[in-house]
Formats: C-alpha cells, sequence, structure tokens
C-alpha cells in the first residue's frame, strides 16, 4: 500500500478526469470520497493519514466507526461515510451479472414478445444482450418510431452489446399493422447487423419481426444462408 506519498496532483477528480480511475493513486481515490479536508489538513493530507494509519487497506476496511475517529480530521460523519463505502464496495465485488432469463429458442421469445408488443402504436427496435449461455443479460428498448437505416444504426446496438460484454445479440421490433412480414428495410438493417456483429465478434442470432398473433424469424427464414 501506498503510505503518505505525495500525490501526483492536488486535484485528483481533474486527473481521473483526464487520466482514467485506474491512473489515481489510493491516497487520490481517498481523498475524492472525502471530499473536504479539515482546519489542520487538506483533503490530499487527510487521506495520506488515514492510509498511514492502517497497515493496509484490508485493515483499513476492517476498522470501526471508533478506530476511524480517532484519527484527526475524522468526525463522525466522515467515519461514517467511510464505512459506508467500504460496505458498497464489498457488496460490488460480491455482485453477478444479472440474468434475465434464458433463450431457448426464437419460438419462445417471439411468443413473450407478442403479448408484450402488441398494443404498441409505433414500432419499437427491442434488443436481447447475451453470454455466451445465450442467457439475457441486458436488454434495452433503442429505438421507437420507423425502424430504417437512417434512424436505428448499428452503431447504437453495438454500443450497448460491448458496455456489457455480451457475445450474442437478438433483435425484435414489431409492425403496428400487425402483418410481421420484413420490408426492405428490415432486411437490409438485418444485413448491416450482421456484418457489423462479423467484424466485432459479436454474433448476431436473430432479428424477430412481431406482428398481430405470429411474428417471423428472419433466421428461421432463411436469411443467414
Amino acid at each position: 500500500m501506498e503510505k503518505n506519498k505525495t500525490p501526483l496532483s492536488s486535484f485528483p477528480r481533474e486527473r481521473l478526469l483526464e487520466y482514467g480511475v485506474q491512473a489515481l493513486s489510493n491516497q487520490e481515490l481517498l481523498a475524492i470520497l472525502l471530499r473536504t479536508g479539515s482546519k489542520k489538513y487538506n483533503v490530499i493530507e487527510l487521506s495520506g493519514l488515514v492510509l498511514t494509519t492502517f497497515s493496509n487497506l484490508y485493515e483499513l476496511k476492517n476498522a470501526t466507526l471508533y478506530e476511524l475517529q480517532q484519527i484527526s480530521g475524522v468526525g463522525q460523519i466522515k467515519a461514517i461515510e467511510l464505512k459506508a463505502m467500504m460496505e458498497l464496495g464489498y457488496r460490488i465485488h460480491r455482485s453477478d451479472q444479472p440474468k434475465f432469463g434464458k433463450v431457448i429458442t426464437s419460438f419462445d421469445l417471439a411468443q413473450q414478445l407478442i403479448d408484450e408488443m402488441k398494443d404498441f402504436s409505433q414500432e419499437h427496435l427491442l434488443c436481447f444482450y447475451l453470454n455466451t449461455k445465450n442467457e439475457v443479460i441486458y436488454r434495452k428498448t433503442l429505438f421507437v418510431g420507423s425502424v430504417n437505416q437512417s434512424v436505428a444504426h448499428p452503431r447504437e446496438i453495438f454500443r450497448e452489446a460491448v458496455r456489457c460484454s455480451a457475445a450474442r445479440i437478438i433483435c425484435s421490433h414489431n409492425h403496428p399493422s400487425g402483418d410481421p412480414t420484413p420490408s426492405e428495410n428490415d432486411c437490409a438493417f438485418t444485413r448491416r447487423l450482421k456484418e457489423c456483429g462479423e467484424m466485432m465478434g459479436i454474433e448476431i442470432l436473430d432479428h424477430l419481426v412481431i406482428g398481430n398473433k405470429k411474428y417471423v424469424s428472419l433466421r428461421e427464414e432463411g436469411f443467414w444462408n
């Protein structure tokens, strides 16, 4: 652990914005969390004092409120905030990526979407982001309106995929007319998605067009051949 090391900058927030969170020292990270110093120490000095009071970060994590308040400049409020921060960090470390069921077949997913999207008066483009086990780790409605190449751009779809580390994507959109027959725009949009997915190493599993009590899977219709 860094002990009372003079930070590279007295402006850790600015350094985080410029260089990223990983570039900051323990002292700078703690200074951001403490926010303010005391009458005797500025916030950088106070964060250094907190760190040198304990032999390592593990001891700091297990410090009691009483022990924290024995540090000059750390009152009850700062001690409470530090304990809350450490508990939240512990819970984040233990957390798993949420999953929203597993996609077995396009048919099963389409039946769910027919019920969900049957009353939509506008087209909605809904994307499901999956891991390698076909578990849904994220879903998002990305566009509302006419799904065409100028509005529903693949970059928005893949930006979300990268953000949640998805391995596969299933796209779906509804036709308010009730007829799920894919339009030329639907087909052109799907071709672009597939091309982008191949370049990025993210598989497009299917594109479902949802109508009134029926659907069309572009994969099942041979569009993937």
